[in-house]
C-alpha cells in the first residue's frame, strides 16, 4: 500500500530521516518498535492537521528544545496544545525535545539534528553559553528562525524573544517582598535553577538593586544549580538554612518549591514571606493552601501564540513589521489564582 502522505511530511513530523521511513514503510529492512511508533504517530498527527487545515493552507512544524523541570515543560506543552488549533492562515505542530538537565553537548546535538533535519523554527529554553548561541546563530544562517523562551540568547542568535520582562519581574518581586517582611532585619533566600539561564540572572539582579533601594535592612543569600529539581534544590536549601540564621524569607526564581518548604519545616525554620515564580500545577496548588505568599507569573498561552507568529512572519504569512509584545507581570495570591 502507498503511504498516505508524502515521505518527506512523515519524516518531518517524525524526527526521522527520510531514509528511515522509506525503509519502513517499503518494508525494506527491520525496523525497531520504537520507530515504527514515531510513524505510526506522526501518520496520525497529519492525518489530523489535513482534516483541520484550509484548503491550500500551509503546514509548520515547529521544535521546541528545553532544560527545564517537567512541571513547567508540562506548562508549556499545554499552552502550545491550547493555541495551535486557532493558529491561522497556517497550520501547525509541534516537536518538543525536553529533559530536566541537560549537557551542553546534549543540546548541542539536539540543535544540530534539527538543523541537519530542518524545521519551520525553533522555540528555545536553553542556558545562554557561547556554543549555544553559535548553534542558535547556526540554525539562523540555515534559514530557521529561532525564538528565545523567558531566557533570552543574545540578539544575532535569535529571531525574538517571548516571555515576561524579567528585570521587571525581580523588581516586582523585591517591591511586594520589602513590604511583606516588615522592617526587621534578616536575609532573603534566593534560588536560581542555573546561573546559565540570562533570565533568571536578570531577575536575580533586578530584584537584589530593588532590595537594596526599598528595604536596605533585608541581606541576599543567593544558590544556584539546583535546577529547579527537588533533590539538589532541598541539598543546597539545608546548607544554607545551616550556614545562616537569619533566613527568614525566599525568593524562588528557579523552582523546587516542595523542596525548599520541606528543607525549612525540617531545619524547624519559619518562612516570613515566599515568593515564586509561574503557575504550574505545582505552585497552583501551594498557593491555594496557602504555602507560598504570591507567585510571579505570565500568560504562557500568550507565549506559545507570539513565538507561532513570529515563525509564520519569518515564512511570510504575517507581515514582516509584525511586533510581539511582552507578557504582562502578574501576581497571584492564595485568594486570587489566575
Amino acid at each position: 500500500m502507498a503511504p498516505p502522505f508524502p515521505l518527506k511530511d512523515i519524516a518531518l513530523q517524525s524526527g526521522l530521516s527520510l531514509a528511515t521511513v522509506d525503509r519502513a514503510l517499503h518494508g525494506r529492512a527491520h525496523v525497531a518498535r520504537a520507530t515504527a511508533l514515531k510513524i505510526e504517530a506522526a501518520i496520525v498527527e497529519l492525518e489530523r492537521q489535513y482534516a483541520d487545515a484550509r484548503i491550500g493552507g500551509r503546514r509548520l512544524v515547529i521544535d521546541v528544545v528545553m532544560e527545564t523541570p517537567q512541571r513547567f515543560s508540562n506548562a508549556v506543552r499545554a499552552a502550545f496544545e491550547a493555541e495551535l488549533p486557532g493558529m491561522r492562515p497556517a497550520s501547525l505542530s509541534t516537536r518538543f525535545h525536553v529533559a530536566e538537565t541537560m549537557e551542553e553537548r546534549d543540546l548541542l546535538a539536539i540543535l544540530n539534528r534539527i538543523r541537519r533535519r530542518g524545521s519551520h523554527g525553533v522555540v528555545v529554553k536553553v542556558p545562554s553559553t557561547p556554543a549555544i548561541a553559535h548553534m542558535a546563530s547556526e540554525l539562523m544562517a540555515s534559514g530557521i528562525p529561532v525564538v528565545t523562551l523567558v531566557t533570552d540568547l543574545p540578539a544575532p542568535a535569535r529571531q525574538g524573544y517571548v516571555g515576561m520582562d524579567n528585570r521587571v519581574a525581580g523588581a516586582t518581586a523585591a517591591y511586594m517582598v520589602a513590604r511583606m517582611a516588615g522592617p526587621a532585619t534578616g536575609k532573603v533566600l534566593l534560588t536560581l535553577s542555573s546561573a546559565r539561564f540570562s533570565g533568571e540572572e536578570e531577575r536575580h539582579r533586578s530584584f537584589r538593586d530593588a532590595l537594596h533601594k526599598d528595604a536596605p535592612h533585608l541581606g541576599i543569600m543567593t544558590i544556584s544549580e539546583g535546577f529547579g529539581v527537588d533533590r539538589t534544590t532541598e541539598r543546597l536549601v539545608k546548607a544554607a538554612l545551616v550556614a545562616d540564621n537569619e533566613i527568614r524569607a525566599v525568593y524562588s526564581i528557579g523552582g523546587g518549591n516542595r523542596a525548599i518548604l520541606k528543607a525549612f519545616a525540617e531545619d524547624r525554620r519559619r518562612i516570613d514571606v515566599f515568593a515564586a515564580h509561574d503557575l504550574d500545577a505545582d505552585n497552583r496548588n501551594l498557593l491555594t493552601q496557602g504555602l507560598l505568599t504570591f507567585v510571579i507569573h505570565h500568560d504562557l498561552r500568550q507565549d506559545a501564540r507570539s513565538a507561532c507568529q513570529m515563525v509564520m512572519a519569518h515564512h511570510r504569512m504575517l507581515p514582516r513589521d509584525f511586533q510581539v509584545v511582552p507578557s504582562r507581570v502578574a501576581i497571584a495570591t492564595p485568594y486570587e489564582v489566575f
